[in-house]
């Protein structure tokens, strides 16, 4: 058990436990944020060139929001992070916590641009029969406006694994923290979001740009409330194919739906797919779980979740993995949350070979 991780963790604790909510300055400026911090073990199976370990990590990201009038806002969002989990560690191929840790915070992109993760204007129109349009221009993070779930969407809140947060989509990942403009029009329960992002760096070393729409339609019936997603997202010819030897684009679909059923129970959906002419790691996602309020045994802020993805291989080594997790968590006055949570992971590949294991976290989260 590493002794800088142990610090880490407790570090976070201690200032959870004494963080509030968030400031406003005035008016017009306010500052909020998320402090969040995991240790997380795993215990792998059937391959035993892998060990089991323990790793911990933990963040801080300060939110600065300045309205200089009501229908203006300028917006500024800093990451910093020490440690990067079990994310890489072998052997599993999704991370196992979808948070911004350590190497997510540097070279952003590419960019050379460290910690700097937003910044953009944003200026809201508003029209006859309570219609609103935002424009927003700047670094943007596409998963703000995108592939959204009230039950399967905050990695510090809510499931951990990046195959069930809302930053996964049909190939584990949305463009995040780039230039990039944004449109979002709201009518009564639709709602329309377009993104154009123009991406510094691929996987693959290339500038590619993003393009994506979204519509959305908010229910309040018999059941509670429920949103109903479906999008399509594009990126340019800029990534390799399988061989290495072209350029491809990337095309697909987004479908993300959560409901409640009561005032006890939620359930969600999400799934994906795209074409693989490009080189692909997966292909395809299908997701969905449950969540449990804790008014069922006298806690009403504390909840169970419970998710399972199952993610088809693309074109290269991969056939299939699948992710289970469950997660209790505890509400420890306004601002602060204690996860217990555990993980079931399994990696199938195409030459026959698997592995499969748990991980087993504890997360200390803190949304001021």
């Amino acid at each position: 058990m590493n002794k800088n991780n142990l610090i880490t963790i407790a570090l976070t604790l201690t200032l959870a436990s004494t963080a509030a909510n968030a400031y406003e300055i005035n008016e017009n400026f306010s500052i909020g944020g998320v402090l969040a911090g995991a240790y997380q073990c795993q215990d792998v199976s059937e391959v035993s060139a892998f060990s089991d370990t323990c790793e911990g990590a933990v963040l801080f990201q300060p939110e600065f929001s300045f309205h200089p009038t009501t229908s203006n806002e300028i917006f500024f969002k800093l990451g910093f992070a020490q440690g990067n989990g079990l994310n890489d560690t072998p052997p599993f191929i999704i991370p196992s916590w979808g948070a911004d840790l350590e190497d997510s915070v540097k070279n952003i992109n590419g960019s050379d641009r460290d910690y700097l993760l937003a910044a953009w204007y944003k200026h809201m129109f508003n029209f006859a029969n309570d219609q609103q349009l935002a424009v927003s221009l700047g670094i943007i993070d596409a998963t703000d406006y995108l592939n959204g779930n009230a039950y399967a969407e905050d990695e510090y809140t809510q499931f951990m694994n990046t195959a069930l947060t809302n930053g996964s989509s049909i190939n584990l990942v949305l463009p995040a923290y780039d230039l990039g403009l944004a449109l979002q029009w709201d009518k009564g329960p639709w709602s329309l979001a377009a993104i154009v992002m123009d991406v510094n760096e691929n996987e693959d070393g290339n500038n590619f740009d993003f393009y994506s729409l979204q519509a959305s339609y908010h229910v309040n019936n018999r059941f509670g409330n429920g949103n109903y997603r479906i999008g399509i997202l594009a990126e340019s010819r800029d990534f390799l194919t399988p061989d290495g030897t072209q350029l491809e684009d990337r095309a697909g679909l987004l479908l993300s739906f959560d409901q409640e059923f009561g005032q006890l129970i939620g359930g969600w959906i999400r799934f994906g797919g795209q074409r693989e002419d490009a080189a692909l790691i997966y292909r395809a996602i299908y997701s969905g779980g449950i969540d449990i309020k804790g008014t069922a045994w006298g806690r009403g802020d504390d909840n169970i979740g419970l998710g399972y993805a199952y993610v088809e291989g693309g074109n290269l080594d991969i056939e299939q993995s699948q992710v289970a997790e469950a997660y209790y968590r505890w509400q420890l006055g306004e601002v602060f949350g204690l996860t217990a949570d555990v993980q079931y992971m399994q990696d199938d590949y195409k030459s026959g070979s698997s592995l499969s294991g748990w991980i087993y976290g504890l997360r200390a989260a803190v949304e001021f």
